[in-house]
């Protein structure tokens, strides 16, 4: 079976530094046998969560825009990569709307296939930016995939991305991290070794 990874810009340019970096983690995937996509949220508008709960009963969100496209495509997909440029030491308004939308109330659908987060600033802001994204994954019981250093490049066009050497070494090293972990998540259904049984889930409200 061909494994697949996604890969979410985040940012409103479908080519700059935020794609670069991506491209760098995606050409590594496909080097190790893993089939990719880079995913464009493009410009249009997203909103916030409204937290009304209606994915709860349908899977996708009341507001049919692009997350409902990613939500759609999703199922099909064994890992995933979001990227994000650094505004004002956080990753963009857009992805955090995208991904409170993507992730509230159906964070089940992604138990268990791992994840990065990869971010592109000009010069500081990049390791806020990098915790912030990576709270999604750790709330929805996926596997976090690490580099040899912080999953980030600096520059503020792709050419200088491309000569944050150092950078671009952290994306093929995270491509084939990835890339490792899939394998040794199919070798182990392969094998018979169940996927983690999980609880009943217990929630400790601190006002009573």
């Amino acid at each position: 079976m061909v494994m697949k990874v996604l890969l979410i810009n985040g940012s409103p340019h479908v080519q700059g530094c935020t794609y670069t970096a991506l491209s760098e983690v995606a050409g590594s995937l496909q080097e190790n046998g893993i089939e990719t996509r880079i995913f464009h949220l493009g410009t249009h508008p997203i909103s916030g969560c409204h937290g009304c709960r209606k994915c709860a009963q349908t899977g996708l969100c009341f507001i049919n825009d692009v997350v409902n496209e990613f939500l759609t495509a999703s199922d099909e997909y064994d890992g995933f990569v979001f990227g994000s440029p650094v505004h004002y030491a956080s990753a963009s308004g857009m992805i955090c709307s995208f991904m409170d939308r993507v992730f509230y109330g159906k964070n089940r659908r992604f138990a268990n296939k791992p994840a990065a987060a990869v971010v592109s600033c000009r010069r500081g802001g990049a390791t806020a930016a990098f915790d912030r994204l990576n709270k999604y994954f750790t709330i929805s019981n996926m596997p976090v995939v690490s580099s040899q250093y912080w999953n980030m490049v600096h520059g503020n066009t792709p050419d200088e991305v491309r000569q944050d050497l150092e950078g671009m070494q952290i994306m093929r090293t995270l491509g084939r991290n990835m890339a490792w972990l899939l394998h040794c998540i199919e070798a182990g259904k392969n094998a018979g070794v169940p996927l983690p049984h999980p609880e009943k889930r217990v929630a400790t409200n601190f006002i009573r």
